[in-house]
């Protein structure tokens, strides 16, 4: 065996057995030959460990504070969530255009250990071949992973296989410097690696899903044949198709429906085969079971891959800084403010239009204004998956109501007049003017939210947990089985049309545990509309958006374009004393340009990242991505 050194946090795989993942933010303390890395058990899954951990939090190389982000994380940069049409964050941002390197990774690092370390794997004796098989297929999976991450941000890059490529000083580098695939053979390795490894994987649930699994390995094979379709299909609508004249970027038309049949096959094989089931345990309460099948680990059914967390140690401070100003626990608080234009998007219970959003008819408080009797009545009315997603006006967090107000709307001489003041003001007579929660009109002000809601996914209710010295526990699902059902619905409907039973029926199960009417008839829209409102906050709507190639056609950057702005509504307590309206509820859409004055701005450009000067200096046959 070729020796090799590797970093060991020693002795902390026997946490990753037990599902536990404390281990995952501790730094290496030993320094050990490979040859007594592969001699024990123990640090051989210490080694693996590591390479989860470097999932969420890898350093990019020749770096001591820089990580990669990787996409929209609880446990990450809470400032990912804002530059999309789902939040902004608490105080002025001018930002419009996109940052086509923010969620960019590059890390052939981590390719070379991964291939080190089933080196040494394959050649131990310390492990039965039963015990090495899903050792084997996890770091398999983990590499695929990465590169599915790669992928989908850079295109096609180099396949380097299970090859160790060793250097010495003078050695010819040639054979180091390997072109890149194309995105269509990037994809394929992907998905046939996935396909191969799950034999190789345990099929039963992890603890805490913290772990990859047989289901896990399948999931990316259908996650990955899906965006290969799309790609495959909607690039090639567009008037000038982006591509390489390689096809480093873009795949060929024709190799759609292979890969939507690869789709639809490992997702029904997950639906129906896996451990996993939609999760319905309170079907009296929509909202609380979306809450607990997204955002509770005990007993969950649903999440197949998450990174997890756990106190001790291991905890984040996504609570901390998005609780509502009137239940924080610490310094930080209202981070978030989630966006109308999501809000929106979560159907009437009752809607003659299954499938779609609609905007909310609350009249106009400069002219007639349509009065509620509860701040939440509006809200109440709609797909319950909102109140499992988002703090409206009124909903409760734990056994507290979480109010949203801006102001008051007075009677003055038979007209109705606004009336708002700073956070937690009251008038002469002891009446909320405005919540210490807010919204307020006022860019620079921290700590208070500015749209009207707030966030409720991935909030810990555990008490404590929005503090700094504790932190959450709260998971970050990279898998639910929800998402097997919509890859399904959606290949069956590309490959069958609307009207296909396979299609509806897929889409439609998700749609019953959410609460909300079936669909007779599915369309393009029906699609985007549900993975829109399942998936909030998960990392799948910029990815969705760029794959469907609909996001310089959406965030277009013009002022006048609903979509590419920031909107939220304000709830308005009506103080009236002896009119009939007194202590009802009134309602007022408001564009966020005091605080995000640019609509967003998505260009040809940003659909796939850039390749570094660097990198191209060191590998003279890379070639560099379309706008670059």
């Amino acid at each position: 065996m070729n020796r090799k050194t590797f970093y060991i946090a020693a002795l902390t795989c026997t946490l990753l057995v037990n599902g536990c993942s404390n281990f995952l933010e501790q730094k290496p303390d030993t320094i050990l030959p490979g040859d007594e890395v592969y001699e024990d058990p123990n640090l051989i899954k210490s080694v693996l460990a590591n390479f989860y951990e470097r999932l969420s939090r890898g350093l990019k190389p020749n770096t001591t504070d820089q990580y990669y982000d990787w996409g929209q994380r609880a446990g990450g940069d809470l400032y990912n969530y804002t530059t999309i049409d789902e939040a902004i964050k608490y105080d002025f941002d001018q930002v419009n255009s996109f940052d086509r390197n923010r969620w960019r990774v590059y890390d052939y690092e981590i390719v070379r250990n991964i291939n080190q370390f089933l080196q040494g794997l394959n050649e131990t004796t310390v492990l039965s071949e039963t015990e090495k098989a899903p050792l084997i297929g996890e770091a398999r999976l983990i590499r695929a992973w990465y590169y599915f991450n790669m992928c989908r941000s850079l295109g096609g890059m180099p396949l380097v296989g299970d090859e160790v490529f060793d250097y010495q000083p003078g050695d010819d580098v040639s054979a180091l410097q390997i072109p890149r695939a194309t995105e269509a053979e990037t994809y394929d390795y992907i998905i046939n690696e996935c396909h191969t490894i799950a034999g190789l994987m345990s099929d039963q649930r992890t603890t805490n899903s913290a772990r990859a699994n047989k289901w896990t390995a399948k999931m990316l094979e259908a996650r990955a044949a899906l965006y290969a379709a799309s790609l495959a299909k909607y690039n090639s609508q567009m008037a000038s198709p982006i591509q390489t004249t390689g096809r480093e970027v873009g795949i060929e038309a024709s190799q759609s429906n292979s890969y939507y049949q690869q789709a639809l096959d490992a997702a029904t094989e997950v639906i129906e085969q896996s451990p996993y089931v939609l999760q319905d345990k309170h079907p009296d309460d929509k909202a609380r079971n979306f809450y607990e099948a997204v955002s509770i680990k005990d007993g969950n059914t649903e999440v197949i891959w998450a990174r997890d967390y756990i106190f001790p140690g291991q905890t984040h401070g996504f609570t901390t800084g998005n609780l509502p100003a009137s239940l924080a626990q610490d310094a930080n608080t209202s981070y978030l403010s989630v966006l109308l234009n999501l809000v929106e998007e979560f159907e009437p219970i009752n809607t003659e239009t299954p499938g779609v959003g609609s905007k909310f008819d609350v009249g106009a408080l400069n002219g007639t204004p349509k009065f509620f009797e509860t701040v939440n009545e509006l809200f109440q009315q709609r797909d319950p998956r909102l109140g499992g997603t988002v703090i409206f006006p009124g909903a409760l967090f734990g056994s507290s109501e979480v109010i949203y107000q801006a102001g008051q709307l007075n009677l003055e001489n038979g007209q109705w007049v606004k009336r708002e003041g700073a956070a937690n003001s009251h008038d002469a007579q002891g009446n909320l003017i405005t919540s210490v929660n807010g919204p307020v009109f006022n860019s620079a002000l921290r700590l208070v939210n500015k749209t009207g809601f707030g966030i409720r996914k991935f909030l810990d209710e555990t008490p404590g947990a929005g503090t700094i010295g504790r932190g959450s526990e709260v998971w970050e699902p990279r898998f639910r089985i929800a998402e097997a059902y919509l890859i399904a619905a959606e290949a069956a409907f590309e490959l069958n049309g609307g009207s296909n039973a396979v299609a509806l029926a897929n889409i439609n199960a998700v749609r019953a545990r959410a609460g909300v009417q079936p669909l007779t008839m599915l369309t393009f829209e029906n699609i985007v509309h549900e993975r829109r409102v399942e998936f909030a906050f998960e990392d799948h709507r910029y990815w969705d958006m760029l794959r469907w190639r609909r996001a310089h056609l959406t965030w277009t950057g013009e002022q006048r374009n609903e979509k590419a702005g920031r909107r939220g509504l304000w709830a308005y307590r009506v103080v009236a004393p002896g009119s009939s309206e007194n202590g009802k509820w009134a309602f007022e859409e408001k564009n966020m340009n005091f605080i995000y004055p640019n609509p967003l701005y998505f260009e040809l450009r940003h659909y796939y990242s850039e390749l570094d000067n660097s990198w191209l200096n060191n590998n003279p046959k890379l070639v560099r991505n379309p706008y670059q």
